[in-house]
């Protein structure tokens, strides 16, 4: 077994992060557990008494197959439609490359793929496929199970193979990426048992596809190294983390039950063809009582289930969670397992709320002239409002990172792909306040702020919702919080939204739709990107930020008053926004937990629309990120009773503040390593803060050479400088502005103040040089793993075509 396909099994189905925390007894000296705050048994495995949780003996092992050398087991697939060829199959190299061409055109694509065949495996046994691939441009992966003998009369009987698994759209920027698809995505998927696996590729103009791998992994293989362990799993998007043991099991927890307790936990399976039945047991003597029983067998399901202990309150019991099933070794997982009670302190409650793109240049809390975010004016009124906030890059995935961690982007290693990992050392705000009792949840609807940065560590429940349209993510991902407390209702808790309405393609729905931009506009500007995607040679509409005006004049555009346009409707989108983020707060309002709750309102970035309207913008110039409207973002604090109303800052200040704020205010000690300070002096009317520059970084890290080639920046009181590190950028290295007198960065002074260059020169270089030597601290794998949720969820935001 290769260290590639040794790492996969660790990794899990879709996530990168177990935690083996195998044990076979507890301490007998230890006393018993309490639930003064939410008791989240699966941190305690150590504390448990373990039966039974044997490892099944007959697991099959993993196969994988690396085309660094010929394998004529593989074979191109040969279309049934008689006027398709097979794909050029060649093994070259370190990959089997896959080519399409005209032979291969099937109406407006070009499609075809490999196979290789089985010996008659049974679906149950197989958790996911991973194939490493390599390509440059677009295309879309397909698994394939068991050729079709003949065509049919049915449209869908044409195709070569007779079952359909997952599709990953490929990230094409040549570099190589690991998809992780699942042969029994659904019922209908399987029948029979499984005799051939393909790979089919399809792409809008001829490619070549170039295969390093394809290992295909069992589902029992990631809990088979303890016999019980703690592992983040899945199902229908929602991420949790769970304990899991190998039935028959039994664990016993010695646990003081509190006054109106309560055990909540999800059931999981990993098989449909062994049910395990679940059992919670509590007692003080020889004989416990069985308080829950049930046999499940629902794989593509949670099952969610409550069990109320008030009658046991305040007593000390052995409280069992037990596993059975007909087949010996069967994996169940308690997801979540969770004793709480009334709350016993006052520790707030903490909201981070984070509207993805959504700049404060466009925010009327700060000034903007369309009345876009009045409940964020609202909450302004009702607390803390920085004037000068900044996110510390301009996409999600690096500031997210950063602000979780309190690290810079280059500190955390830059990045390589789309599903890096955080290093394991860069805890997050939510395993610090996971590990302090706090329930934690991330309901997000971009992936690269959940699971593709490693940001499921140490949250209870993840859900990463793929909405039909972006532009009411708000109010999918609120939905999802709520379902979240009805069936995990102890407090407190710690929650991340990230929300993506204020994404192109920006398509708001009423009450809002219509604020901003009429239908007839509306109509104009889908008009437009539509003619945008012709002008670039491609199906469907364009993004119009970033495209030169060459391209707008090939499409006989307007720039401004395309731009015009676009400003309404992202003006729409991020009024949307904030009505939903109105109707949380009013809830929150409504149940009694607003006045013990912290509120943090602010965005992870802002985005390019205002810039199209400059005469002097170039898509294709270096536009300084420290420039307001990229980086720029509303930063609202709101603590009912604790945080004066209407205060407001104009120091500037860093989403890397966030992680140590949060921990003053709740009473946690501060990282051993970060990079930001802690705002709660300013909030709290305290001595003991003062202003710095902003420093803002973006880096891309070479994989082979670990060379990171980026930008790092920074906001100095009165002067913004940008300095390039490594690459090959024909302009100034160096640009300097004078942000009184040119706040949206129109003219460099780099030239006309050499003097001033030169030092900012030297104070960046200085502090990238901190900051590759602070990231020696972290260490990370060079690969993640992509699933095509996520890439769906990827491709419906515009990241990738």
């Amino acid at each position: 077994m290769t260290p590639h396909t040794r790492s996969l099994l660790r990794a899990g189905a879709v996530l990168a992060s177990l935690l083996i925390l195998g044990c076979r007894g507890g301490s007998e000296d230890a006393g018993p557990l309490a639930a003064d705050h939410p008791l989240h048994l699966e941190d305690h495995v150590a504390a448990a008494r373990v039966t039974g949780s044997e490892v099944s003996k007959g697991l099959p092992a993993a196969v994988e197959w690396k085309f660094d050398q010929p394998r004529p087991a593989w074979k191109a697939v040969v279309p049934l439609i008689p006027t398709l060829k097979p794909a050029a199959v060649l093994q070259e190299g370190d990959a089997l490359q896959v080519s399409l061409g005209e032979a291969n055109r099937q109406r407006q694509a070009f499609r075809g793929g490999v196979y290789v065949d089985l010996p008659d495996w049974s679906w149950d046994d197989w958790a996911f496929v991973a194939v490493r691939v390599r390509n440059s441009g677009s295309g879309r992966m397909t698994l394939f199970s068991n050729l079709r003998e003949k065509m049919g009369a049915m449209g869908y009987e044409s195709e070569p193979f007779l079952f359909r698994g997952e599709t990953a759209q490929l990230v094409g920027d040549g570099g190589v990426h690991t998809y992780l698809l699942r042969p029994d995505w659904s019922a209908w998927a399987t029948e029979g048992s499984w005799r051939q696996l393909g790979l089919m590729f399809d792409s809008r103009e001829p490619a070549r596809f170039e295969i390093l791998s394809v290992a295909v992994v069992p589902k029992e293989a990631r809990f088979a190294e303890a016999p019980v362990g703690v592992i983040t799993d899945h199902r229908e998007q929602i991420y949790r983390r769970s304990l899991y043991a190998h039935a028959p099991a039994r664990l016993e927890y010695r646990v003081r039950v509190p006054e109106s307790g309560r055990l909540d936990f999800s059931l999981g399976v990993l098989r449909s063809d062994s049910p395990v039945t679940f059992r919670v047991t509590a007692g003080t003597g020889e004989k416990p009582r069985v308080l829950f029983e049930e046999s499940y067998a629902h794989r593509e399901h949670w099952g969610q289930r409550s069990v109320d202990l008030a009658s046991l309150a305040g007593q000390t019991v052995t409280l069992g969670l037990e596993t059975g099933s007909s087949r010996p070794g069967t994996v169940g997982l308690w997801g979540a397992p969770t004793l709480s009670g009334p709350r016993q302190d006052r520790a707030p409650n903490v909201i981070l709320y984070v509207m993805d793109a959504a700049g404060a240049e466009y925010s009327s809390a700060y000034g903007y002239h369309r009345r876009t975010t009045p409940n964020l004016e609202r909450l302004a009124a009702e607390g803390a409002l920085f004037e000068r906030a900044y996110s510390n890059s301009s996409w999600s995935k690096p500031s997210t990172m950063s602000f979780m961690t309190s690290l810079q982007h280059s500190v955390l290693g830059g990045y390589r792909t789309p599903a890096d990992p955080l290093p394991d050392q860069a805890l997050t705000m939510a395993q610090r306040l996971h590990g302090s009792g706090y329930q934690t949840g991330v309901f997000t609807s971009n992936t690269w702020c959940g699971t593709m940065s490693s940001l499921e560590r140490g949250v209870d429940a993840l859900r990463e919702t793929v909405p039909g349209d972006n532009s009411v993510s708000s109010r999918a991902v609120q939905e999802s919080f709520w379902r979240w407390r009805e069936a995990f209702p102890g407090e407190p808790f710690w929650v991340h939204f990230q929300t993506t309405d204020v994404h192109w393609p920006w398509s708001p729905v009423p009450p809002i739709a219509g604020s901003f931009l009429s239908p007839g506009q509306r109509k104009e500007l889908e008009d437009m990107e539509r003619r945008l995607g012709e002008a670039k040679g491609e199906l469907g509409r364009g993004w119009g930020l970033r495209s030169s005006p060459e391209l707008f004049q090939r499409a006989g555009l307007d720039r401004k008053a395309y731009f015009d346009l676009v400003r309404g409707a992202y003006d729409e989108a991020l009024a949307h926004n904030d009505y939903q983020l109105g109707r949380l707060v009013d809830r929150l309002k409504s149940r009694g937990e607003w006045e013990n709750t912290l509120l943090i309102v602010t965005a992870d970035h802002g985005d390019w629309p205002g810039l199209g309207l400059f005469d002097t913008y170039d898509p294709a110039a270096r536009v300084p990120y420290l420039n307001p409207y990229l980086t720029r973002v509303p930063l609202v604090v709101v603590w009912p009773g604790r945080i004066a109303p209407g205060r407001r800052f104009r120091d500037p200040v860093s989403l890397l503040d966030l992680l140590p704020t949060v921990l003053e205010v709740t009473g946690q000690p501060p990282p051993e390593v970060f990079q930001g300070q802690s705002l709660a002096p300013l909030l709290l009317g305290r001595s003991g803060w003062k202003p710095r520059p902003v420093v803002i970084d973006e880096f891309v890290t070479d994989s082979k050479t670990g060379e990171m080639t980026g930008v790092i920046e920074m906001i100095d009181g009165r002067w913004g400088a940008s300095l390039a590190i490594g690459g090959e950028d024909a302009g100034p290295r160096l640009l300097l502005y004078d942000l009184w007198e040119d706040p949206y960065t129109q003219k460099s002074l780099h030239a006309e103040r050499p003097k001033l260059a030169k030092d900012y020169r030297q104070r960046l270089e200085r502090q990238f040089r901190e900051h590759v030597a602070l990231g020696r601290r972290f260490t990370r794998s060079k690969e993640g793993t992509l699933s095509s949720e996520q890439l769906e969820t990827l491709k419906s935001l515009g990241y990738i075509q």
